[in-house]
């Protein structure tokens, strides 16, 4: 391997380490790589880094940015809060149920998983904690459901990777949405066993079907979102990154028109909230791209490529490396770091594995999104714990076996490809 790339990938690591933020670090990679090696032209670099972000998908994520915010500050979470109540809240342990199955409507709005934790969380951890559950219990179910953010879409993780391995959009989306009822209801079984099991404290009301008619009347705008973006784009209505747009428009119909929770002030301050997040983003996107040209450029796919293929006999063996290498990964680099790092250098190897682009794209980003609720350095586990202010050391052994359940979920994933496969061949 030429020194260059060495230092290169021994400044990453070191920056990293020393708890530089990913732009950054990967920023004084390229550096590095610059003033080591004679051959690279600053020109190259500068070129290769507007050239990044020059692609039409990528105009997705501000959209999706500010469609996700507008939709969290705009009364829909407090509807979905309602509605997943009438649904489930009557069952044992069925307040946790309901932050479960919140957090799986809200990820279809959002599409973050730390906006996720944020919203649902800031409304269902006091109401956990009054009706009797433990506190730290009560902060793992939030940042638990929160990971379903980038899973069910509209997902921006999902646009990223589609973009950096030039993967369908489309079908990826599609891919996230029996996966991520499957694990919401995965979720929701096992917290329904840790309520039996810890005899927590049940609703006095059972079911009631006018109530539900209520509360659906209530959320019905906003549980329409996902239909309506998905619905669009395989009805050729309009593309996946023209949905985005759509789902900015959806969203200040319903928040402004028919909630009327939004005042100008507050649509102003959304809007300033998402142009901040959208240029932290592309910055990120942008230097990822350039450090992605580094590594094709010094050919270290390639002696990954032939260390899988020395180590990994079949796909089978293949997957469950890739299921250890993220879990681990997750519990210590941030989500976007491991998506724009690992994705380009992992996909092609998948596929030459033969494994379903689409099929690979999900179970990577499942396991990105397991991570980001797993100790020591889990996002939504962060978030979970500054709503609560409980102990991350507590928080996190309430959330193991949540994780777990999420695990097992992935390798589910990772052997049954139809899974995440059957939605975008049944529309295609």
């Amino acid at each position: 391997m030429d020194l260059a790339a060495i230092f290169m990938l021994l400044t990453l690591v070191i920056m990293m380490v020393i708890g530089m933020r990913i732009t950054w670090s990967l920023g004084g990679a390229i550096i590095m790589a610059l003033m080591i090696d004679q051959d690279l032209s600053l020109a190259l670099i500068t070129q290769k880094m507007f050239s990044g972000c020059d692609n039409f998908s990528m105009l997705a994520l501000p959209a999706f940015f500010l469609a996700g915010d507008i939709m969290a500050k705009g009364g829909l979470s407090r509807r979905l809060v309602a509605f997943a109540d009438t649904l489930v809240g009557w069952i044992s342990g069925g307040i946790s149920l309901v932050s479960i199955v919140a957090c799986t409507f809200f990820a279809a709005i959002s599409g973050s998983s730390v906006a996720t934790t944020a919203a649902i969380g800031g409304l269902m951890y006091p109401e956990m904690v009054k009706r009797g559950y433990p506190k730290d219990y009560s902060a793992a179910v939030q940042a638990i459901g929160g990971t379903l953010g980038i899973v069910i879409p509209p997902s921006t993780v999902f646009v990223i990777y589609g973009n950096i391995t030039n993967t369908s959009v489309a079908k990826l989306l599609m891919a996230g949405v029996i996966p991520g009822v499957i694990c919401g209801i995965a979720l929701c079984v096992w917290a329904y066993i840790k309520a039996r099991r810890e005899n927590f404290p049940r609703s006095a009301e059972g079911f009631s079907f006018v109530r539900f008619l209520k509360s659906f009347k209530s959320a019905v705008w906003a549980l329409l979102m996902p239909i309506v973006i998905l619905g669009g784009i395989y009805a050729g209505i309009f593309t996946p990154t023209e949905s985005a747009v759509v789902a900015v428009f959806y969203g200040f119909f319903v928040c402004l028109g028919i909630y009327r929770e939004l005042s100008g002030k507050d649509t102003w301050e959304i809007i300033c909230q998402s142009s901040i997040t959208t240029a932290n983003i592309m910055f990120l996107v942008v230097t990822a791209q350039m450090f992605g040209y580094l590594l094709t450029y010094y050919r270290i796919p390639i002696y990954v490529t032939e260390a899988f293929m020395a180590i990994a006999s079949s796909p089978a063996v293949f997957m469950m490396l890739i299921v250890v290498l993220l879990t681990i990964c997750g519990m210590f680099i941030e989500v976007g770091a491991t998506n724009l790092i690992l994705g380009p250098i992992l996909a092609p190897i998948a596929i030459q594995f033969g494994i379903d682009p689409v099929h690979f794209g999900l179970v990577f980003v499942f396991l990105l999104a397991m991570g980001q609720a797993t100790p020591p350095f889990g996002t939504t586990l962060f978030v979970a714990c500054g709503i609560s202010k409980e102990p991350v050391a507590r928080v996190s052994r309430m959330i193991l076996p949540f994780v777990i359940v999420e695990l097992l979920c992935a390798i589910l994933f990772a052997y049954v490809p139809s899974l995440s496969t059957f939605l975008g061949e049944f529309m295609s």
